[in-house]
């Protein structure tokens, strides 16, 4: 009961704030060039902000695990390949192949992972580590199937040069590479600039949350709530499924299974709507995705953190 009050706590506001932006569209007080323009904000200032802030402020050095980090990789790396072969195969609709496999795979790490771990454990634990992991290559896999299967793709050469092209000048990408370097070096920004920074970050995701809510579709959503669940139930439950035996096996216990829960079990990203929408992909079915995951996660993350401690995996 205790892991599903908090579950819901981290998952309904979460919510609620995506509910608060469809409402302000339907009255009228946001519309659609609000939308857009907070979209390209969030994707070039407050997401890449977030990003360096989050990751310059862990101590890589210190923490650094190689196995764990390995892991979270290579896991990442399968479920994004596999969903994409899969999908390629499956899906009828060619014009959702992109926002399909983005959110399917790619959750809420950075934003959630260490946050749940905190309120578990008191201290953010392997979370950073999992985030170093496995956020870089979200983005560049991201970048990469979004790049492949936007509606203005050309195919072949073209597509390899431009999605090469795109990874080097994706802004979270950049965001990551400056939070690496800021932590290793061990940079220490000024009380002004960091405060300022900071000020940026804690926009992303609440700017984020009402565009979704703004920018939702119901009907058209309803259209595609096959893909929908498929895609959600990929996310919360199918990956978990897979892995999580696969990291006890590994020896993985305690901080660092919760970390994983979260890479593969979180909601999808509030991230993957806003790098649709702006790399010609399908905004519609991200958006039904990340509300359906955002609303159904606090009952499956819930289960998977039961079971692991039924087991005691988890302490």
């Amino acid at each position: 009961m205790e892991s599903l009050i908090y579950s819901l706590n981290a998952t309904v506001p979460v919510f609620l704030v995506i509910v608060v932006g469809y409402v302000l569209k339907q009255i009228g007080m946001l519309n659609d060039n609000f939308i857009e323009v907070a979209n390209k904000f969030n994707f070039k200032v407050t997401l890449p902000i977030l990003l360096l802030t989050d990751i310059g402020s862990t101590n890589i050095i210190k923490n650094f695990d190689g196995k764990y980090i390995l892991f979270c990789a290579v896991v990442t790396s399968i479920c994004f390949w596999s969903i994409w072969f899969f999908t390629k195969k499956f899906m009828k609709d060619s014009s959702m192949t992109g926002a399909f496999v983005q959110a399917s795979f790619r959750g809420s790490a950075a934003i959630l992972g260490i946050a749940f771990v905190q309120n578990i454990y008191g201290n953010a634990g392997m979370a950073p580590m999992m985030i170093i992991g496995a956020v870089p290559l979200y983005n560049i896999y991201s970048v990469i199937v979004l790049t492949f299967e936007s509606e203005d793709s050309r195919g072949g050469n073209d597509s390899i040069k431009k999605a090469c092209i795109n990874i080097i000048k994706n802004p979270i990408i950049i965001g990551i590479l400056l939070g690496m370097i800021v932590s290793l070096l061990n940079i220490h920004f000024p009380k002004i600039i960091d405060k300022t920074l900071k000020n940026f970050a804690v926009m992303a995701s609440p700017l984020a949350l009402v565009t979704i809510g703004a920018g939702f579709e119901g009907t058209k959503a309803l259209a595609k709530i096959k893909p929908t669940l498929a895609a959600s139930f990929i996310k919360l439950v199918a990956q978990a499924a897979v892995f999580l035996p696969l990291a006890v096996y590994f020896g993985f216990r305690d901080q660092e299974l919760v970390a994983l829960i979260i890479m593969l079990g979180s909601p999808t990203t509030v991230s993957c709507y806003i790098m649709a929408k702006n790399m010609n992909n399908d905004g519609v079915l991200t958006s039904s995705v990340v509300v359906a995951t955002t609303l159904l996660s606090a009952f499956t993350l819930t289960f998977w953190i039961f079971v692991l401690k039924s087991f005691k995996f988890i302490i």
